[in-house]
């Protein structure tokens, strides 16, 4: 429970590190709009599924010694999983950005006076 512990708090303290380090920095053009929204959803989808599998294979392997098919079927699970949902997240996200796009035709009344 403490390695576990202490390799959650070490992700989010390098996190925090390099999210004030980026914020430092101007940012290139490269990680603006939709191909950066996706770079950036797509790896930590990636480093998600990497750290709960070695969560799934570290438990199941040390602590239950259970293998086999349940590993082969967690592996193959979490990923259908993953990929609905990144699948699910980038349509909505763009379906956000479509509706928030789109001008209302509606006049704004805030400054007049009724």
């Amino acid at each position: 429970m403490l390695v576990g512990y202490l390799l959650v708090m070490g992700c989010l303290t390098l996190g925090l590190r390099v999210l004030r380090r980026d914020t430092a920095r101007p940012v290139p053009t490269g990680k603006q709009g939709w191909p950066g929204l996706i770079r950036q959803v797509v790896g930590t989808a990636v480093g998600g599924y990497v750290l709960l599998m070695s969560v799934v294979v570290g438990y199941y392997q040390g602590v239950a010694r259970v293998g086999g098919h349940f590993l082969a079927s967690a592996f193959t699970g979490c990923a259908l999983l993953i990929g609905v949902t990144l699948a699910i997240l980038l349509t909505a996200s763009w379906l956000a950005e479509r509706w928030h796009a789109r001008p209302s035709g509606r006049v704004s009344r805030r400054g007049s006076r009724g």
